[in-house]
């Protein structure tokens, strides 16, 4: 007779197998090595999959249809994606509205009823009268792939240009509309990058590229920029040639228009950190430029003048920022008067001339604080706000008297406030409609020790009385890097991870401009180790605090995060459970060659230098690489139109990845169809990634949805 103790263990034992996760049998495909070398002073490193860099080619095409196929039927061994997908079309499904901004005599705004792909800009008389719609980006294709980018407004308002982008591409396409008759005008800019139009007259100013050879339209370095002048009513090839540097073809020039089209601005970049400044006043008949800053150590940049007084932010000689005063008749920096300045408490971010003041925007801890001055620099008064978050807004013109500003935070979705500059009085102007309610969640910000000492802010958001028992799936995101600090904002693709019990972390890694151009240099260069550092330390912390365990973490980065991802990965394999690198740039010895990846070398350094890549060789996720090391499953995301980080960094990476794997977690890799680095994809390709991803998590966590 069977003992039935026996069976009921057997049994017990058998449900437990049954849930977790099943092996996979993970044969990818192949990918072909090459034998090409490159030989770094004395070092020669070898690059196998050199050939995925020409995404043009029949062979890599294939390759990417290949990789995607299989992906995507791991992605259906998983029972609950479309049911993440649903509740993630729930979850975005209410209508979201930006700030009104006054042009003319109209206000202006963008709104997106729910799950459109692309918000629609919106026009009214008055903040308060009945609105209609101006322009829908929803028209311009079928598939909701061409975005609108910037809009440009004529000083007497008769005209506005915009900008397009198509499937996700840096590249734009300029486009003018007469306000007047709502009529589009033949005008019809190409090969454009980087650029605004600033108005002048009867036409605009603008930065152009010359037109790439076929099929190397998304990767070709973009050199040898100019500065055109277009005039209304006439083709592009007669556009005025007005700045260009022959000899210099990667500095990247662009000339911007005061407001009432007194002066001229001239800014020269050879990078992502550090421009020349110069000017032209357009009443005096000298039209030579009048230099303000002729190096590159430092970004300053005109905001706003008040007749012939030039107002300027600048971390010139402040690392915590300043705006100054300059007066056009006196330009020379030592004659330079400071109105406002940050401290190390409080980082001086930006500052708008509204209503005859300064509103100047200041972080405190990586969370918002503004303060109201005269424009004589004479503190005024703090504005009260909603709480403690990220606060945007406070736009307009120097005599409007109404203004609006947005709050938010991880736990509370944006609010749209009315303020009154004269009162000193916020109204509620457009509450969120999200499906969340707030007063169940809460937002804390920690601080840990990272590996020398230095102390990193980090923002934990969770349910309210959750259970702290190391086991939360918990997703750590962070950049570090480039000066941009990433801020606690409120994201509807995080509702899911809160609604199920886990955890969501912000991580303000060194590399940022959180707390100024020392946290910003700390990061940088020689010194990108404190970045991986820091990340690593913010891991080690959620553990150790019994949040969560590496069973439980995954951690996710895009583009300088992407690269941020590969490189702990390679440090601390067994840093998590789950790993997300997204559109990175993860080849460290080759990022210059595509596209606009030199302007980097001032973050990263060049490989042209032998310091430089003595340290970039160590840490370049492609290279750091250690086969037979039992990684994390990697979902490695790219995109087919990425032309601002080349999906070929994410093509070698996991390639090189699959064929180093020395263990059983899957290294995946999706490449987006007609999408790039980010800006302007549409809703429903947002949906459907975060659908992946968030499955893709939970499985592999062995958890259940």
């Amino acid at each position: 007779m069977k003992n039935p103790f026996v069976i009921l263990i057997v049994t017990f034992f058998l449900i437990i197998i049954l849930h977790q996760k099943a092996p996979e049998d993970l044969r990818y495909p192949s990918t072909d090595r090459g034998t090409v070398t490159d030989t770094y002073f004395d070092t020669t490193i070898a690059d196998p999959y050199r050939w995925l860099e020409d995404d043009y080619a029949r062979e890599t095409k294939t390759w990417v249809t290949k990789q995607n196929a299989f992906t995507s039927s791991y992605m259906r061994k998983i029972p609950f994606r479309r049911k993440i997908e649903k509740r993630l079309t729930e979850i975005w499904n209410y209508p979201s509205q930006g700030a009104p901004f006054k042009k003319g005599d109209k206000y202006y705004f963008y709104k997106n009823d729910g799950l459109q792909n692309q918000a629609v800009l919106y026009v009214q008389d008055s903040p308060t009268s009945e609105s209609e719609i101006f322009m829908d980006p929803n028209q311009f294709s079928n598939d909701g792939t061409i975005a609108l980018g910037g809009i440009y407004f004529s000083q007497n308002h008769k005209y506005m240009g915009y900008s397009i982008n198509v499937a996700g591409s840096d590249w734009q396409e300029f486009f003018v509309k007469d306000l007047t008759t709502g009529e589009l005008l033949s005008d019809h800019l190409t090969w454009i990058k980087f650029s605004g139009m600033s108005w002048q007259g009867n036409g605009f100013y603008y930065k152009k590229y010359p037109t790439p050879d076929e099929n190397e339209e998304l990767s070709a370095t973009n050199e040898n920029a100019k500065v055109y002048y277009h005039r209304l009513g006439t083709p592009q090839e007669a556009d005025e040639l007005i700045y260009y540097e022959a000899d210099n073809p990667k500095l990247s020039p662009s000339i911007s228009v005061s407001d009432d089209g007194r002066f001229m601005f001239l800014y020269r970049s050879s990078g992502t950190y550090g421009n020349m400044l110069s000017f032209r006043d357009t009443k005096v008949s000298d039209e030579r430029w009048t230099p303000l800053v002729d190096d590159l150590t430092s970004n300053c940049y005109i905001m706003d003048n008040i007749e012939d007084q030039l107002i300027a932010q600048t971390d010139r000689n402040a690392p915590f920022k300043k705006i100054v005063r300059i007066d056009t008749n006196n330009p020379d920096e030592s004659h330079w008067i400071t109105l406002i300045e940050g401290t190390k408490d409080q980082v001086l971010s930006s500052v708008n001339l509204v209503g005859g003041k300064f509103f100047a925007h200041f972080t405190q801890d990586v969370t918002s604080v503004w303060k109201v001055y005269d424009l004589d620099g004479t503190y005024l008064y703090n504005v009260d706000l909603p709480g403690k978050g990220i606060v945007g807004g406070f736009g307009g013109d120097k005599d409007q008297m109404i203004t609006w500003y947005t709050f938010n935070n991880s736990v509370n979705p944006p609010t749209l406030y009315q303020y009154n500059i004269q009162l000193n009085i916020s109204t509620v102007y457009h509450e969120s409609e999200a499906k969340f309610n707030r007063d169940n969640y809460v937002l804390k910000q920690e601080f840990y020790p990272s590996k020398d000492g230095t102390m990193i802010p980090m923002f934990i958001a969770h349910k309210k009385g959750l259970k702290m028992d190391g086991k939360r799936p918990t997703l750590l995101y962070a950049y570090g890097g480039f000066n941009i600090p990433i801020k606690p904002y409120f994201s509807k693709a995080n509702m899911i991870l809160l609604e199920n019990d886990g955890v969501y972390v912000i991580a303000n890694l060194r590399g940022g401009s959180e707390y100024g151009q020392n946290w910003h240099e700390a990061g940088m260069l020689q010194k990108k180790q404190n970045v991986f550092d820091d990340f690593i330390a913010a891991a080690d912390y959620l553990k150790e605090s019994g949040i969560t365990s590496s069973d439980y973490l995954a951690i996710r980065g895009g583009s300088n995060g992407g690269l941020l991802i590969g490189a702990v990965l390679n440090q601390q394999p067994d840093i998590c459970k789950v790993a997300f690198p997204e559109v990175g740039v993860m080849d460290m010895l080759r990022y210059e060659k595509f596209t606009i990846g030199y302007a980097w070398a001032v973050e990263y350094g060049s490989v042209k230098e032998q310091e430089h890549f003595d340290n970039l060789v160590k840490y370049s996720p492609l290279h750091a690489i250690k086969d037979g090391v039992e990684y994390p499953s990697v979902l490695v995301y790219t995109a087919d139109h990425d032309d601002r980080v080349v999906p070929a960094h994410s093509f070698k990476y996991a390639a090189a990845l699959q064929n180093g794997q020395g263990g059983p977690n899957p290294i995946l890799i999706r490449i987006g169809q007609r999408t790039g680095h980010g800006a302007g994809k549409p809703t429903k390709k947002i949906i459907a990634e975060y659908a992946e991803k968030w499955a893709f998590m939970f499985y592999e966590m062995g958890l259940n949805f």
